[in-house]
């Protein structure tokens, strides 16, 4: 007779500070004022959780406002990552995400990175992506930009590629590497949505 398959369980909902804004994946950067989240418990994180685990213990239609500096990266399943943020969030809610762009060495460098992230990754969350069918929870966009590292050719190049960005993914990002990715969004939510499926 076969083993049982063990399923891996998430943590119960831990009890919340009382803030609207949640740092994912904070590491070492704890944000005063907000909920902070990390995989690691030696951080002093309010809330110990693999995000790899799902659902998060967090409520849905909780948070105001996400940062996910430097952490969607980390994550196998980047539209899963992205449906649990829509479901943690308000509609209107702002999530703010940096990661390293492919063309960066840092992308490649850590061990734990994941993913490899373009400039038009976040197509496929915003419906602007022919191929947006892969979920149906939907963000805009507020703001996105390509950050490269200081110099007067990478000034250029910024600016050649804050234009044009798909044509300088295409043709230009392995001979002038991007450094990170910047992207601004805004959840949204349709109207008496029951904050699960939909």
């Amino acid at each position: 007779m076969p083993a049982p398959r063990l399923e891996p369980i998430a943590a119960p909902s831990p009890e919340l500070p009382r803030s609207d804004r949640l740092n994912l994946g904070c590491g070492r950067k704890l944000m005063p004022g907000a909920v902070n989240l990390d995989i690691n418990p030696g951080v002093g994180a309010e809330v110990v959780h693999d995000l790899e685990l799902r659902p998060w213990p967090l409520p849905d239609d909780r948070f105001a406002e996400v940062f996910a500096y430097d952490v969607i990266e980390h994550c196998a399943d980047f539209i899963a990552v992205m449906e649990e943020i829509h479901r943690i969030c308000r509609d209107g809610a702002v999530v703010r995400i940096t990661a390293p762009h492919f063309s960066s060495a840092n992308a490649y460098i850590d061990p734990t990175h994941r993913q490899r992230l373009s400039y038009q990754s976040f197509d496929y969350v915003t419906g602007a992506s022919e191929f947006s069918f892969y979920s149906t929870r939907r963000f805009r966009y507020r703001a996105r930009q390509l950050i490269f590292t200081r110099g007067v050719l990478n000034r250029v190049v910024a600016r050649l590629a804050k234009r044009w960005p798909a044509r300088y993914e295409q043709r230009w990002a392995w001979l002038f590497p991007a450094w990170f990715i910047y992207v601004e969004l805004a959840v949204v939510k349709p109207p008496h949505h029951d904050g699960g499926e939909g």
